[in-house]
Parts: structure tokens; C-alpha cells; sequence
């Protein structure tokens, strides 16, 4: 028993897209923007390919591990610009998600970020449903991270 579950977020940041792109690629920092997670991080820099990292949304028994691995990470200065990429190794979301970071056109930063995923031990029919309940949970994240990006100092306002 599988649901796929697809959905893509955009938000336009009032920050420079490398402040929106430190902050993404920070994963302890999601912790401060992705309401009720924890954040484990492996070994290695948070860009490189092969980094994993386990983010577990919920309380007590109802809380997901999500466990991922970097499969690619890339910010390009002369663009401005990045991309990455993660890998869902379950136990429960497989498949892949990632996040693209650009300048906006008049200023600041786009975020284009999507997740591609099975959700194992869901019914197929529920995925559409799954669906839209991640995607209103990436915007509401995303309305927590521009408002931390609205900060002096964002890097010093985060628990953890």
C-alpha cells in the first residue's frame, strides 16, 4: 500500500537569494521555520552529495522520520543562484524533493520547492489529499522562514 503524493510550493522572498539559500541548506536551522520538527544532522558539509540528515515532524508517537540523503547541491555565485536536491529513504516518504533558489525579478529571492513522494502504509487514493495538506504546510513554513529572514540577524534568533 503506496500513495504518491506530488506538490509544488513558490514564494518570493523579500532577502538575497544567497541569505534564502543559507538558510535552506542549514537543515539543523529548519527547525526554527518547520513548526513541531527536530532536525539530526550527519557528518559532512550540508552541501555535499551524500550528507544525510533525519527530520522528524510530529509528537511523541505521531511523529515522521523523514530520513534523506543529498544527491545533489549546487549554488552557482555568477548566477546567484542554486538548486538542490535530496533523496527520501524512508521508513515511511521515499522518493525525492528539492528546492531551487533565484533572483526575483524586481528584488529579493524566488523559491520554487517540490516534493515528489510514495507515502508507504497510505492507500493510493488518499495521495491528492496528502497532497494538498504538504503543500499548505510548505507555504505556511515558508511564511515563518520570510518572516526569520526579515530579521537583523537571523542566524541568532534560532532555538536549537
Amino acid at each position: 500500500m503506496t500513495a504518491p503524493v506530488s506538490f509544488t510550493v513558490e514564494h518570493h522572498f523579500h532577502a538575497s537569494p544567497e541569505r534564502v539559500w543559507d538558510e535552506l541548506v542549514d537543515w539543523k536551522g529548519h527547525e526554527s521555520w518547520i513548526p513541531a520538527t527536530r532536525v539530526d544532522v550527519g557528518p559532512g558539509e550540508p552541501t555535499d552529495v551524500g550528507t544525510e540528515f533525519v527530520a522528524t515532524t510530529g509528537i511523541g508517537p505521531l511523529a515522521l522520520p523523514d530520513r534523506m540523503r543529498v544527491t545533489s547541491c549546487e549554488w552557482d555565485a555568477d548566477a546567484n543562484a542554486g538548486r538542490c536536491e535530496v533523496e527520501k529513504l524512508g521508513p515511511v516518504l521515499t522518493g525525492r524533493a528539492g528546492f531551487t533558489v533565484s533572483p526575483a525579478e524586481a528584488d529579493g529571492a524566488d523559491l520554487v520547492w517540490f516534493e515528489e513522494v510514495q507515502v508507504r502504509y497510505a492507500p493510493s487514493f488518499v495521495g491528492p489529499a496528502l497532497g494538498r495538506v504538504g503543500a499548505a504546510g510548505f507555504r505556511s513554513a515558508m511564511k515563518r522562514l520570510a518572516k526569520l529572514l526579515a530579521q537583523p540577524s537571523a542566524a541568532n534568533t534560532r532555538s536549537g
